[in-house]
Formats: C-alpha cells, sequence, structure tokens
C-alpha cells in the first residue's frame, strides 16, 4: 500500500462525488508531467488524500488501476486547454472524519515533505503545478493521525460484476472487433457494458446513490443502462445521462423492464412482480424517488416503451 496527494481544486467535486482521478497525459504544451504519469504507478488498496481549496476533505482508497480515457464531459469548460485523451483511476472516497488544513501543521508536515513534486510548498499552500504526488509511509500515517483515521482502511473491492452472459460477450466482441473505434474508446465501451469505468464514473457523479434504496456506499451500486446497450450509440454508451445507479436487486427488476420510472419519480411495476417479492425486498408499490432531469428523461422514455411492450 502507497499513499498520494492529490490536489484537484478544479474537478474536486466532479472526482470525488464521481469516485475517479482523472488527468491529462502531458502538459497543454506536449511537455512531460510526472505527477500525470503517477497516474500510471498506482495500485489498488493505496491510499489517496484528496486536496482543495486549502485543505484534505476526503480520503480515497484506489479501486482499479490505471486506463486510457476522455476528459469526464463533467468538467465542462474546466481544463479547455488540456488534452481530451488523459489517465482514470478509480478511487472508493469518503469525507474525512476531521478536515485538516495542512498549513496548520506545517511545521510537522513540512520537514516529510518530497524533495521533489511536492504537492505542496514548505510555506503550505499549494503547488499548482503538481496533481499527484507520492508521499513517504511516514507522512501518510502523520496525515491519518491528523485527519481522525485510527488506521488505514481495509482494502474491500466494489462489488464484484457478474459472470458475462452470452449477449454481453458477444457485445464485448464486437466493439473489440470494430477498428474503426480508436482504441482508448474502445477500452471505454468495453467496460461501460458491463456497468464499470468512464460510465460509472460518470452516473456516480449525478446521481451517487440508489434512486429507490438510498444506499450511498459505491461499492455495493450497480451503473445500469437506461436505454439498452444494443439500442445506444457509441456516445449514448458512455453517456452518463443513459445511466442510473441502483442496488443491485432493485437493477435487476430494471434491467428486466419489470419496473421503469417516469419522469416526476413515480415508480411503475409489472402486474407479475408478487407481492412476496416486494414485500421481501421491502419495495412499496406506491414508491417515488426524486423528479429525473430532461437530459435522464430523454433515455427513460425509451425504457418506458420496452416496459409498455412487456405489458403486451
Amino acid at each position: 500500500m502507497a499513499f498520494w496527494w492529490v490536489n484537484h481544486k478544479q474537478t474536486r467535486d466532479h472526482e470525488v462525488r464521481g469516485g475517479y482521478l482523472w488527468s491529462p497525459k502531458r502538459n497543454a504544451n506536449g511537455a512531460f508531467n510526472q505527477t500525470y504519469e503517477n497516474m500510471r504507478l498506482v495500485r489498488p488498496g493505496d491510499i489517496v488524500f484528496s486536496y482543495a481549496n486549502g485543505q484534505i476533505g476526503a480520503i480515497g482508497q484506489v479501486i482499479e488501476t490505471v486506463s486510457a480515457s476522455p476528459k469526464p464531459s463533467e468538467f465542462g469548460h474546466v481544463g479547455d486547454y488540456w488534452s481530451d485523451e488523459g489517465w482514470l483511476v478509480s478511487v472508493y472516497f469518503n469525507d474525512a472524519p476531521k478536515p485538516l488544513r495542512p498549513k496548520a501543521h506545517i511545521e510537522r508536515i513540512a520537514p516529510l515533505l518530497p524533495t521533489k513534486y511536492s504537492p505542496i510548498q514548505k510555506t503550505g499552500d499549494g503547488n499548482q503545478g503538481c496533481y499527484l504526488a507520492g508521499i513517504s509511509d511516514a507522512l501518510g500515517h502523520i496525515l491519518l493521525a491528523l485527519l481522525g483515521v485510527e488506521a488505514p482502511p481495509v482494502f474491500s473491492p466494489m462489488l464484484a460484476v457478474a459472470e458475462p452472459n452470452a449477449e454481453v460477450l458477444e457485445d464485448l466482441h464486437l466493439v473489440e472487433s470494430d477498428t474503426t473505434i480508436p482504441e482508448t474508446q474502445r477500452l471505454q465501451l468495453t467496460k461501460a457494458r458491463i456497468g464499470q469505468g468512464l460510465f460509472r464514473n460518470r452516473v456516480m457523479s449525478l446521481d451517487p446513490r440508489c434512486r429507490v434504496t438510498g444506499v450511498e456506499d459505491s461499492r455495493l451500486l450497480v451503473a445500469s443502462h437506461i436505454k439498452p446497450w444494443r439500442d445506444s450509440s457509441n456516445a449514448e454508451r458512455i453517456n452518463g445521462f443513459n445511466g442510473i445507479m441502483l442496488s443491485p436487486h432493485i437493477d435487476a427488476l430494471f434491467d428486466e423492464r419489470l419496473i421503469t420510472f417516469e419522469d416526476d419519480g413515480r415508480m411503475r411495476m409489472h402486474p407479475s412482480l408478487s407481492k412476496d417479492v416486494l414485500e421481501r425486498w421491502s419495495i412499496s408499490p406506491s414508491t417515488k424517488v426524486d423528479r429525473f432531469g430532461p437530459e435522464q428523461a430523454a433515455f427513460l422514455s425509451h425504457h418506458r416503451k420496452a416496459f409498455a411492450a412487456r405489458l403486451g
């Protein structure tokens, strides 16, 4: 297990809420940047300290190693000068028990800062040119103590992805064999087909909890496509608005078109769903979730048509 410090003032909310880190591969002028290259060195179980606006406010744990990825669309105009091609690392973030302002403890922190590629200056101010910095175990443990964390969290992977069925395997083969799709996009489409990668992070950024159960632990949630994969364009397949975070049992019902949602959040259920199933899974027929935004509603209209076809 290694310790890392990320400076992400401009993109902090998107990355922490979405459960990822993203950086370009090089500086805007094409020059090599070691703190971007560090994205390729992280490993599952590593600890990441999230620094923004003068404080460490969240602690993350790396879920999976780096993959090539286009710049997240949710960044908007932030980083317009960055290349669209970059590195993506999935991280499970939690709010720090006691947010820490390093400047207030600089006497303890400064002697342990890296001599090269340090995330902050000796004065306690941030280094703007540094994105992801490796720090020593000694500094990592001091930061954990100052943040009120008694011990590093035990690595726990996300909910295991189900074994791909024949349909999924066929879709993955079609993506991999399509040489008209850039390699970076092929990788993200492959991950999106099983609800992982950039697609999952985009959905988490927009919809960070299960709509029905309210569960927020991202490790226990499934990123489900609203408009089915086979009916979607490549752009729609990695569009965060074409997704919804659901608890596994709710996802099973949604995927089979046994439930659907109106734009105002009212849930509709297929008449074949028995009361026994609903009671055992604590699902009320009168369930109403938060209203969906217009971007998600556009995809939901397609899901409702599939639901209606199943009724017929």
